[in-house]
């Protein structure tokens, strides 16, 4: 069987206030989980989504990871291996932006065998439309 995550991520202000969301599916059953930040941006809460979906599974997973978000899946797909290459460094030896999420999500998917998809933000897929209300829980339980 293969768990179904989808994840979103949410910023009002671009720095500003966040929130990540992820609904999973198994087997007929269902999980929803969110947060927010005070301050943040949109792609680290993007990044903090996959990372807190993929931590929320028990144990090694066949998953198929569906983000809204091409810096997500770029990032793990393509850019990652080569930065590991590289001892974490982008092209000229510059830093790469949010590495420390970028490790924890290195870290949480290692365990699994994941598909990653990419899906079009804000048009009507339902698990895409899903974790975009489930983000912006976060974000407004956070600021009440």
């Amino acid at each position: 069987m293969i768990i179904k995550i989808y994840t979103d991520g949410a910023c009002r202000g671009n720095p500003g206030p966040g929130g990540w969301g992820a609904w999973l599916c198994y087997d007929g059953h269902e999980k929803e989980i969110y947060g927010g930040e005070q301050h943040t941006t949109n792609n680290r809460m993007e990044l903090t989504a996959a990372i807190e979906a993929l931590n929320a599974l028990k144990r090694q997973c066949k998953v198929e990871l569906t983000t809204d978000s091409v810096y997500v899946k770029s990032g793990i797909t393509e850019w990652m291996p080569k930065w590991k290459q590289k001892n974490w460094q982008r092209k000229g030896n510059q830093p790469i932006k949010n590495i420390d999420l970028w490790q924890k999500l290195d870290a949480a998917a290692e365990a699994h065998d994941i598909t990653w998809l990419w899906v079009k933000g804000h048009s009507g897929h339902e698990g895409n439309e899903r974790a975009d209300q489930l983000a912006n829980k976060g974000i407004d339980e956070m600021l009440s």
